[in-house]
């Protein structure tokens, strides 16, 4: 690695530091800037002087930009507090939810490759033909359809109106029972699941990720399919392609051998900077499907206005966001020289 990449790394990973700062800061003001959670949750049913102590012994009469130094100071330590309204750990809190999340965004990032990039290749080898434009159709209409509307339109046809999928949870009650009893568990079902051996409990688990996995997925694989097409259109006329065309190369090995790799690196890219996208939608998903994972909590902990719980939930999300965009970084700079450093 030459002095001037890993400059140019240790740059962007310093970045890293403000950019989490900046995010959970904007939260802890916000946060505080409509009251605090005691007054909203006892404010009518104390006494001022019962009121006063409660504020005291959560520490929220003290000057705000003190309780700023101490959040930081915490956070630093790693120490995100207890929640307002169950008294648990936040660290448990992400732990335990934490896994659902990110189980529901492998699921929707499988979904946004296995239909996003395929297609993105037939649209561009059908360029302003019937195939292409019906493509371009579903991208536009994935893209702009709200994902909680796409969410909310599969369950209605396919939980309820066919039946075929549950329409909500990660498992069955009796196939989390199973889960939970296991040894071991990673809070991750599929994985639980297949560690078990139990088919019928893999089966339940894929069954109800089906449809919050297409609701999510189907929306990033129209950004997918938009790029891979846009990519390969241009891969497809470059003269080492052509080249092979004129030698008689069958389209298949055409697109998948020759024009593939050119035209798939940005994909990468992209995928980083979807990131952020992808956890905001999953707030969303979460809670139309009753997922139980961060962002079917947020939702919960921002009704109550826990602060120590949404500043967790948040300040893990910034640090998610964050670095897998430095590592988007590292990727492009160290396979793509047009990068300068």
């Amino acid at each position: 690695m030459s002095h001037a990449l890993a400059r140019y790394l240790a740059t962007r990973f310093l970045l890293v530091i403000p950019t989490v700062l900046i995010l959970v800061s904007l939260v802890f003001f916000l946060m505080r800037a409509t009251g605090d959670p005691v007054t909203a949750a006892f404010g009518s049913r104390l006494t001022p002087a019962q009121l006063q102590d409660k504020l005291h012994e959560a520490g929220y009469d003290r000057p705000l930009l003190t309780q700023y130094a101490d959040y930081l100071r915490a956070l630093a330590t790693g120490d995100f507090g207890r929640t307002a309204t169950d008294n648990q750990p936040v660290t448990q809190v992400l732990s335990t939810h934490g896994a659902a999340t990110a189980e529901l965004a492998a699921y929707a990032l499988a979904v946004a490759l296995v239909v996003g990039v395929p297609l993105g290749m037939v649209a561009a080898w059908y360029r302003d033909r019937a195939p292409d434009v019906a493509l371009r159709l579903f991208a536009i209409l994935t893209y702009a359809v709200p994902v909680f509307f796409l969410g909310l339109l599969l369950k209605l046809v396919f939980a309820v109106w066919l039946g075929w999928l549950p329409a909500s949870g990660r498992a069955s009650p009796n196939v989390q029972l199973f889960l939970h009893d296991q040894t071991d568990t990673t809070g991750l079902y599929l994985v639980d699941a297949l560690r078990s051996g139990n088919r019928t409990a893999v089966a339940d688990v894929l069954r109800h990720a089906v449809l919050p996995a297409l609701a999510l997925g189907l929306v990033l694989a129209g950004v997918l399919l938009r790029l891979v097409r846009t990519n390969f259109i241009g891969t497809l006329h470059a003269d080492y392609v052509e080249a092979a065309r004129s030698r008689g190369v069958t389209p298949f090995r055409l697109v998948t051998l020759h024009a593939a790799r050119p035209a798939l690196a940005p994909v990468v890219t992209a995928l980083g900077l979807q990131v952020a996208a992808l956890l905001g939608g999953a707030v969303l998903i979460e809670t139309t499907f009753e997922w139980q994972g961060l962002g079917h909590r947020l939702v919960h902990y921002l009704t109550a206005r826990d602060f120590p719980a949404v500043q967790g939930i948040v300040a893990l999300a910034a640090v998610v966001v964050a670095v897998t965009n430095f590592l988007v970084d590292v990727a492009v700079a160290l396979v793509d020289p047009r990068v300068r450093y």
